[in-house]
């Protein structure tokens, strides 16, 4: 976890503030004293939110997918707080299931969340840090950017691209000496936040994996990042360990990442295929946590549904 400086004054804006890490960065750094923006499609769970968190947080609604909702999101953060001293670009969404068998319209879809929506993010971020002269982006990416993952071929294309803008636009601050500007990008592990009940799934079996991590552990990382910016960090012993033997041995461990895949998709329950919440928001999934570790202790319990 952060170390809970006092952060009075501090200015944060947080994409997918009204679920996982995203909800779970905007009670923390609230509960510290910071000023935080809260973006998300679901308008009223950020509103619920920043009514919780008191007079120095403002719900904004936004589709990261959208230039002028961005637009919208930091003219509202400036107009509120004068300034934005860290931007969190959290907000994605992933698609599992065979390449061939996902509409092209729903592939389409996540490329617009993941890729269009943190370079969005991105640009109104730096472009205000350098008027500013300071200021720390971080871009939330996955492990899985660096290995590969059949069937989310898409999912995994996605957050290699956020892996490597951020990685890029790291260089590109320190080659323009602007050392107050941070660019920090984040790789997690599988996590139990409620994304399961937000991605396509066109696996035909219910979506649970394992083992998980704590989004606190998370959470708590990528609040790190503003005291300690770094360019980039792996959380966990599993990232590690995976990227490590990945480097080392990448045709067997991916191989391995496969056939691991789809044991655990193969013995979940059936289940319809769905876009989850590429176009329009589920209205489920909205607390920090997920109900993946309370599936897999029924499943070793045997109490598994059919």
């Amino acid at each position: 976890m952060s170390n809970k400086m006092p952060r009075s004054g501090l200015t944060v804006v947080v994409t997918g503030a009204s679920s996982g890490f995203g909800k779970g960065i905007v009670k923390q750094l609230s509960a510290e004293g910071a000023n935080v923006v809260l973006a998300a499609r679901r308008t009223g769970l950020i509103e619920e939110l920043a009514r919780e968190c008191g007079p120095n947080a403002v719900a904004v609604t936004t589709d990261i997918s959208k230039e002028e909702d961005i637009a919208n999101l930091y003219e509202t953060a400036i107009s509120h707080f004068g300034k934005i001293d860290v931007w969190i670009n959290n907000a994605a969404l992933g698609i599992i299931g065979s390449f061939t068998k996902v509409p092209l319209e729903d592939l389409v879809r996540l490329v617009e969340i993941n890729i269009l929506g943190t370079m969005y993010g991105s640009h109104y971020a730096l472009n205000h840090f350098k008027e500013q002269g300071r200021g720390t982006l971080i871009n939330m990416s996955s492990f899985v950017s660096k290995v590969p993952l059949p069937y989310g071929a898409i999912y995994t294309g996605t957050k290699a691209a956020i892996t490597s803008l951020s990685e890029g636009l790291y260089q590109e601050m320190k080659l323009e000496g602007r050392d107050n500007i941070h660019v920090c990008v984040v790789h997690p592990w599988v996590t139990d936040t409620p994304w399961t009940e937000h991605t396509g799934n066109y696996s035909g079996h219910d979506l649970r994996f394992g083992p998980v991590d704590n989004p606190e552990t998370v959470i708590g990382a990528v609040i790190g990042l503003i005291d300690k910016p770094q360019e980039s960090i792996d959380i966990g012993f599993k990232v590690k360990g995976t990227l490590a033997s990945y480097k080392l041995m990448p045709g067997l461990v991916g191989k391995l990442n496969g056939a691991s895949l789809m044991a655990m998709l193969q013995s979940a329950p059936a289940a319809d295929a769905t876009s989850g919440s590429l176009h329009i928001p589920q209205p489920g999934g909205t607390e920090v946590s997920g109900d993946l570790r309370e599936k897999l202790k029924r499943k070793l319990k045997g109490q598994e549904e059919a």
